[in-house]
């Protein structure tokens, strides 16, 4: 169990929602092209509040001539299990010499174990948790790494005192979503949370708004 998952929860029922057509989404979905069985579901749908709280970021950012573009949102368990498994075995098929054990413990420093448990919801199973990057008309800005790398190169401040743009584009995406009221993964520059177990502990709120929606 990871220290957030110990924040209980109060769910607010709060429903999952289609993203606007003004948020840009990547296309296809990364997730999809590998074969994730999504069935009925769409990654591209999140909590009314959260959405609401992406199109104030977006506004924030548009003076700058900036966008949101949006990776992925709501996951299915069987999504998150099918993730997992394909992470892992790409980094066996990277690093073929690695011991098993380190190759899956550095998939679990970036993903959540698809966890049945009602009380110890994966962030995207609850709607409340978005990955996403910043654009410009002319295409996606440079961030150093790209989403889902499990390398430290992830981490948010990788490029801190380096000569290069990407931790100023970080922290532009960054300040940008904690003015809306998101909370950023400690080790994943892309992954925000709004009221779900991750954002109330960062946050040091008492309980969590979203739980698991079961699609």
């Amino acid at each position: 169990m990871k220290p957030y998952q110990q924040i209980p929860i109060l769910e607010c029922g709060e429903p999952l929602v289609p993203l606007p057509i003004t948020l840009e989404r990547i296309q296809p979905h990364p997730y999809q092209a590998l074969g994730a069985p999504y069935g009925d579901a769409s990654p591209f749908q999140l909590r009314s509040g959260v959405v609401a709280r992406l199109e104030l970021a977006q506004q924030r950012l548009q003076p700058q001539g900036l966008g949101l573009q949006i990776f992925d949102g709501y996951r299915p368990l069987t999504v998150q299990q099918f993730m997992v498994t394909w992470t892992f075995q790409d980094l066996v098929r990277q690093y073929p010499t690695r011991p098993v054990a380190d190759l899956y413990r550095e998939v679990e420093r970036f993903w959540a174990a698809p966890s049945l448990d009602p009380a110890a919801p994966p962030p995207h199973s609850t709607g409340g948790a978005v990955d996403l990057t910043l654009v410009t008309i002319t295409g996606p800005v440079p961030m150093g790494s790209p989403i889902d790398e499990v390398s430290a190169r992830s981490y948010p401040d990788y490029f801190q005192g380096q000569p290069v743009p990407f931790q100023a584009n970080r922290e532009q995406l960054n300040q940008a979503m904690i003015q809306a009221g998101f909370q950023r993964h400690p080790h994943e520059w892309w992954h925000f949370s709004y009221g779900d177990q991750l954002w109330a502990w960062l946050a040091g709120e008492p309980t969590a708004h979203y739980g698991r929606v079961a699609i």
